[in-house]
């Protein structure tokens, strides 16, 4: 993700009045002038806007800001978790095959399952102990 200060915007969306944030109206304070204005509360904080563009504005409200924060950290939570699976996995079939070449086999160049998988559970039981 781009450089997003992810601890400055959570901060900003708590500070910020939730409650007041995002209503949008139609806009018309002088002949010829029109528009939609989002306001905070009873302050405009955008006038002139396209309907669009205000819908917009009031939907991106300090809620769901935290809303899109939190998706955000789960995913990088999920990601970090499948990439040490994925480090595990590796580790395991690297392990197994350097195993396998001790006893005269690897992958793809044995008709002996029973020792492919005595060679995995050979590596279950030394990968508590060296990771």
């Amino acid at each position: 993700m781009s450089n997003i200060d992810k601890r400055a915007l959570r901060e900003a969306a708590n500070a910020a009045n939730a409650a007041s944030w995002g209503n949008w109206e139609p806009y018309k304070p002088h002949k010829g002038a029109r528009g939609y204005e989002v306001k905070v509360g009873v302050k405009a904080v955008a006038q002139h806007c396209l309907k669009v563009d205000s819908v917009f504005i009031a939907a991106a409200n300090p809620v769901t800001v935290l809303a899109l924060l939190a998706s955000l950290e789960a995913a990088e939570k999920r990601i970090a978790e499948l990439e040490a699976k994925l480090d595990s996995a590796d580790k395991l079939q690297d392990s197994a095959f350097r195993h396998g070449l001790q006893h005269g086999f690897s992958f793809g160049q044995t008709d002996n399952q029973a020792g492919f998988e005595e060679c995995l559970s050979a590596y279950g039981a030394r990968g508590k102990d060296n990771g």
